[in-house]
């Protein structure tokens, strides 16, 4: 073997070498907006325990069933895209009608929780309160969850614009992942 045929061969060994750290380290990226998520789907969880509030609120606010129905189909719209996004947290059309789902159901809940306001005794109920309180603080967790969330995908896509790894994440189909 020449020196020739060794510079070849180590440059080779080097690319290959960079080729498998680089892929190793959008997995992990990607494998931590996964992770991120878990986060996220925490705090829905938790914001679904409070679900049976609009049952609760059936009854006493009856003249409003329109809000009442209006905020069941946003949740439940809102969950199908969780459930969505959750199966692929990478992608950039599943985040994008989850942020649409989330507003929504925002606008149905702010509804809700204005006629609820209107009357604090139904609000200090045994069967409405805690509900309440499970939603309100499952909306205040979500912010920082989605932060997280957020950063975890800004790492990701970084990685993906820089130069070389830009080539490599073409090659092996990694795509910018979508902000919540």
């Amino acid at each position: 073997m020449n020196a020739e045929q060794i510079a070849v061969l180590g440059f080779a060994a080097v690319l290959l070498f960079w080729m498998v750290g680089g892929y190793n380290r959008l997995m992990a990226q990607r494998n931590g907006i996964a992770q991120a998520w878990q986060r996220v789907a925490e705090a829905l969880q938790q914001r679904a325990t409070a679900a049976p509030l609009a049952d609760a609120l059936a009854l006493p606010l009856a003249a409003e069933a329109g809000a009442l129905q209006a905020w069941r189909a946003a949740l439940s719209t809102a969950e199908r895209a969780a459930a969505s996004l959750g199966d692929k947290p990478v992608l950039q059309d599943r985040a994008a009608a989850w942020l649409a789902a989330e507003a929504a159901l925002a606008a149905a809940s702010s509804r809700v929780f204005a006629l609820l306001d209107q009357q604090s005794e139904l609000a200090r109920s045994d069967t409405v309160a805690p509900l309440v309180a499970a939603w309100r603080d499952a909306q205040q967790r979500l912010p920082f969850a989605r932060q997280f969330f957020n950063d975890a995908v800004a790492a990701h896509n970084a990685a993906l614009e820089v130069f070389p790894t830009r080539l490599l994440a073409r090659l092996c189909g990694f795509k910018p992942a979508g902000r919540i």
